[in-house]
Parts: structure tokens; C-alpha cells; sequence
């Protein structure tokens, strides 16, 4: 028997967690502040190696498909804008997570590589269904989407194992038997951990909502568009969530989003050319 805990004391136990966002606090604080210039944003970008050369090898990939190269965090500021930079910064600062934690029933790689996936679809969908200024909070948002997953293999891997097992013996989706055994799904830690990290609200619902669309208030279409991004990262086999079957699709989302369900090549070909060379230029680091 599981003893059931709220999401919020699950996290307190986890201290790499609580303190990961703060380059991303930084960059935002500087953002905020109008005295602050680029240079100083780009001081603060540079001033971490790793997340500098990530931030530069996501801007050269295809994710953005820049025709010549950019060479410093300045130069990327200049072509990506400061807010997209930042949400970028905290989609790139998780991966030291995924890296973490070590190999079980799900290989962490598998599992980033399925972020990745969702990530990308937001990104191009939500450049097809709106005119997106910020495409970067939609990939954040894929890439973050099942962080909750993590914590739970993290703080309670023998429950994980369990409960994968009997998704694969009884063939259960695992998100309601999260629900089932511990109180709580990874949509609900993932939105603990948002209100932990004081990330923007779009972002807390978009994660929170992502198996539930229909319950998003704030932002309804932006979590319709991570769930649909989900759903497709499944049905495409681009790495792997931890379910074992794809997650329903909830049919009234098109109409919302305000995309045809028939226009889904537009999304799983770009998705499918961009997907390798965007999940390369970050894992190897």
C-alpha cells in the first residue's frame, strides 16, 4: 500500500528540483527590468557555459532554420527575442533531470525524446491554428509537460515500478493509475511544480491540462494545443511517455484550436524533419 502524499510535500524532497529555474529567474528579473540592456541579458546567458552552448546549438538547428550561423548569445537574442530566449532557457534547463534519475522501465532518453516530440508539435501548431509572436512558451510547455513523471520516478520509484508493471499486465493507461494509487497524476505535480517555480499561469495550465483540456479555464486553447502535441508525439513513436498506449484524443479540441483534424500532415512533417537534429543538438551535451 502506497502512502498518499500531496504533490506539494513530494517535492519538497527533491532539492535540485526547487532550484532549477533560477538562470531562468535571472533572465527574467532582467527582462522586467527597464534599466537592464541585452548585453546584461546576454551577460547572465553567458555567465553559464552549458546553458550558453545548449541556447546556441538550439538556434543553429532546425528549429529555427536560420539560413547563416549564430556564434554568440547576443547575436541570438537579437534573431529570437528576449522573452523567447528565456522560455528556451527553461525548456533547455530541465535536461539535467532527464539525466538524472537512473535507467529503469523507461529509459530517460526515450522519455526526453518524447518531450522533444510534444514540444516541437506545439511549436508548429500553434504557428498553424494562431499568430503566435512566442512559439517558444509552446515548446517549453511540450518539453515540461510530463515533468511530473520524473518526480515520481525520483521520490517514488517503487510505486513507478509498480504501477508500470500493472499498466502493462492489466493494460491501464499509467496517468489514471497514478490517479488511482497515489491521489495524483504527473499533470498534478507538473502543476505544483509550476506554482513551486512561480512560472507564468498559460504555462502552469498548459501542463496541468494536458490529458484534460476541457478543465483549463485561463487557457484553454493553449492546453488544447499541448494535448493535441501529445497526442501525436504518441502516435508518431517518437520516443516514449511511460504509457504504453496513446492517450485519448479529445475530439472537440480541433474546433477550439481552430484547425481541421484532416490538416495533421501539416504538423507530422515538419515535426518529423525537425525532430532529430533539435533532440541531437541538446542530449549529446
Amino acid at each position: 500500500m502506497v502512502k498518499r502524499k500531496k504533490p506539494e510535500a513530494l517535492l519538497q524532497g527533491w532539492v535540485e528540483l526547487s532550484s532549477l529555474p533560477f538562470i531562468y529567474i535571472k533572465i527574467n528579473n532582467a527582462i522586467n527590468d527597464r534599466h537592464s540592456s541585452i548585453k546584461d541579458i546576454s551577460d547572465i546567458i553567458s555567465g553559464d557555459p552549458s546553458l550558453t552552448t545548449r541556447l546556441l546549438r538550439l538556434v543553429n538547428s532546425a528549429f529555427y532554420g536560420f539560413p547563416s550561423k549564430i556564434d554568440t548569445v547576443s547575436r541570438a537574442i537579437l534573431a529570437v527575442g528576449t522573452n523567447q530566449l528565456r522560455d528556451l532557457a527553461l525548456a533547455t534547463s530541465v535536461l539535467s533531470l532527464f539525466k538524472g534519475i537512473p535507467a529503469g522501465l523507461v529509459s530517460m532518453e526515450s522519455l526526453w525524446r518524447h518531450s522533444v516530440a510534444c514540444g516541437l508539435a506545439a511549436k508548429i501548431l500553434s504557428t498553424a491554428s494562431r499568430r503566435e509572436a512566442n512559439v517558444e512558451r509552446f515548446f517549453t510547455a511540450g518539453i515540461i509537460h510530463d515533468i511530473g513523471r520524473l518526480v515520481i520516478y525520483k521520490m517514488m520509484p517503487d510505486a513507478a515500478h509498480e504501477m508500470i508493471l500493472r499498466c502493462r499486465v492489466n493494460n491501464e493507461s499509467l496517468y489514471l493509475v497514478e490517479k488511482e494509487v497515489i491521489g495524483f497524476d504527473h499533470a498534478d505535480l507538473g502543476r505544483a511544480l509550476a506554482q513551486l517555480w512561480n512560472l507564468p499561469a498559460s504555462l502552469e495550465e498548459m501542463i496541468a491540462c494536458h490529458h484534460s483540456p476541457s478543465e483549463a479555464r485561463l487557457y484553454p486553447v493553449e492546453a488544447c494545443v499541448v494535448h493535441i502535441a501529445d497526442y501525436i508525439a504518441h502516435e508518431m513513436q517518437l520516443g516514449e511517455s511511460g504509457e504504453q498506449y496513446i492517450p485519448p484524443l479529445d475530439k472537440k479540441v480541433w474546433k477550439l484550436v481552430g484547425i481541421p483534424e484532416t490538416a495533421l500532415s501539416f504538423i507530422t512533417d515538419p515535426l518529423r524533419a525537425e525532430f532529430e537534429d533539435v533532440v541531437q543538438s541538446l542530449w549529446e551535451l
